[in-house]
């Protein structure tokens, strides 16, 4: 079974609030203890899959379930069990989920050589949750599960809680349960995330404060039918990066990777919505504002901090004295609230209605050609302007700088984008030569702004004027390394020409 389900994680000072709203319907309580399994160097969640056994209520089932082709569908196999004898657990099997799509995912993962021993399977973690749920018809047909959840993860000695409310689309459209996620989410407070139980229990028992930071990886859909099909496909990708990093850092203590990588998502996201957005009108031109908020509070910080950082050890070894930006005079956006803040919930829940919508039935298919010839219009217009700009780069002023890089950042973004339509290899190929030239730039806005920095605070400690003065002198010579590594765009290998 495929499901979709969305999940918001409650604040606790919402709580009463959201249980009484959930209590609204008839709402049953029902206690859930499960135990989780993996092997002892973690193959199943490796994979994505998570396999275990839980007790709900008096009943017994054995549940496995997957990531599925979008940060939101998981795959999911159940199995009801006959009550063990004596109070007892039953027996994990694994061959209960055998004949299904999650089952075979499960088999490859545990997969072992002819000559080797079965992989054994261990308890990691258990949770204890009490749950409540109600179901809720929408107008138009659609059937959507609200269930409260309220208890701990386990594993060994350690713990944390669990607070959340998931709503499940039992029947219907995605688009309802979207809307319906959208009015809970602004009435109560709630923010999105990804991060399953399975997910952070198997944190707690290796004793990891978060999960891995997710990098961007190109759409799933190799082969769309149409053009708006190519967009929504982009969109999913661009949110398979957004929404797990920025999971983690609303869940709070995310590492400095964490906040980069959701910026990365976020400047992804408004190159597709930029490029490609004339593709559908069903693209709100509203998106915009809360993600360029989102991200440029989120660049606040890792101006001030990832920059400095970088600067500071070159500084020290031309002979700066020993010096400290004093403390900002304004306090720097706190990441974990910016990613809960309801304007960039609501646009990420937008998003996501968006990436899941169909083509209608009888849509007609586009022919590749015509996909391919739009997106070689929109790279070789970007690839033109960066190669006029870079040719005259030392002479512009810093904004027109900055201009550049984020128009090679929007040429390779696009280019990876589309590179189903005109082949991995050729397109990679293009991607290398873009590589030297990034490298340069990102070098030159980080010493621009860590001039920034430093002049702004020179007035109040003379001893940063030494700073100022060497990053000064420095912006000439990384100047010109940025205008050689432009000047050999020119002779990069155009695959749209092909």
């Amino acid at each position: 079974m495929d499901e979709l389900e969305l999940k918001f994680e409650v604040p606790a000072e919402r709580r009463d609030r959201v249980i009484a709203a959930v209590r609204r319907g008839e709402a049953p309580r029902v206690r859930l203890q499960a135990t989780y399994y993996d092997t002892p160097d973690a193959r199943l969640a490796r994979q994505g899959l998570a396999l275990r056994l839980r007790k709900e209520g008096r009943v017994w089932k054995q549940t496995l379930k997957g990531t599925g082709d979008h940060a939101l569908h998981r795959l999911e196999h159940e199995v009801d069990l006959p009550t063990p004898p004596r109070a007892g657990i039953p027996d994990i099997d694994i061959a209960r989920h055998d004949g299904t799509p999650a089952g075979e995912r499960l088999r490859l993962a545990l997969q072992t050589a002819p000559d080797e021993p079965p992989v054994a399977l261990q308890p990691l973690y258990t949770t204890d949750v009490w749950r409540e749920t109600r179901l809720l018809r929408v107008p138009g047909g659609t059937l959507v599960e609200l269930a409260f959840d309220e208890g701990r993860i386990v594993a060994s000695d350690r713990e944390v809680p669990i607070r959340e409310l998931e709503l499940e689309l039992k029947k219907g459209s995605p688009a309802a349960l979207i809307k319906l996620a959208r009015r809970w989410a602004l009435q109560h407070g709630l923010w999105l995330s990804t991060i399953s139980k399975a997910q952070r229990g198997e944190q707690l028992a290796r004793g990891e404060a978060h999960g891995p930071a997710v990098k961007a990886h190109p759409p799933r859909e190799r082969a769309p039918r149409s053009r708006v099909a190519e967009l929504r496909a982009v969109i999913g990708a661009c949110l398979e990066q957004i929404l797990p990093n920025a999971s983690e850092v609303a869940a709070g203590g995310a590492s400095d990777e964490h906040v980069h990588q959701l910026r990365v998502g976020i400047r992804r996201l408004r190159t597709a919505l930029r490029e490609l957005g004339g593709l559908s009108p069903q693209v709100n031109p509203a998106w915009e504002g809360p993600l360029v908020q989102a991200f440029r509070n989120l660049g606040a910080v890792r101006d001030r901090e990832t920059v400095l950082q970088a600067v500071r050890p070159q500084l020290q070894a031309a002979g700066a004295p020993a010096i400290e930006l004093p403390p900002p005079t304004e306090a720097l956006p706190e990441p974990t609230q910016v990613v809960r803040a309801s304007e960039f919930q609501q646009v990420l829940l937008e998003l996501i209605e968006f990436s899941l919508g169909e083509d209608a039935p009888d849509a007609q298919v586009e022919p590749p050609k015509a996909t391919r010839q739009d997106a070689a219009d929109r790279i070789k217009k970007l690839h033109r302007d960066v190669v006029r700009d870079g040719r005259r780069f030392e002479r512009l002023d810093v904004p027109s700088q900055h201009r550049v890089r984020k128009r090679l950042k929007r040429l390779r973004y696009l280019a990876e984008f589309v590179a189903p339509l005109f082949g991995e290899k050729a397109v990679e190929n293009y991607l290398s030569q873009l590589r030297p030239a990034q490298d340069a730039l990102g070098l030159h806005n980080d010493d621009a702004v860590a001039l920034e920095k430093y002049h702004e605070a020179a007035p109040q400690d003379p001893r940063l004027w030494f700073a100022v003065g060497w990053l000064t002198a420095r912006r000439e010579v990384t100047a010109r390394q940025c205008r050689k590594a432009l000047a050999k765009l020119d002779d990069a290998p155009r695959f749209w020409k092909k």
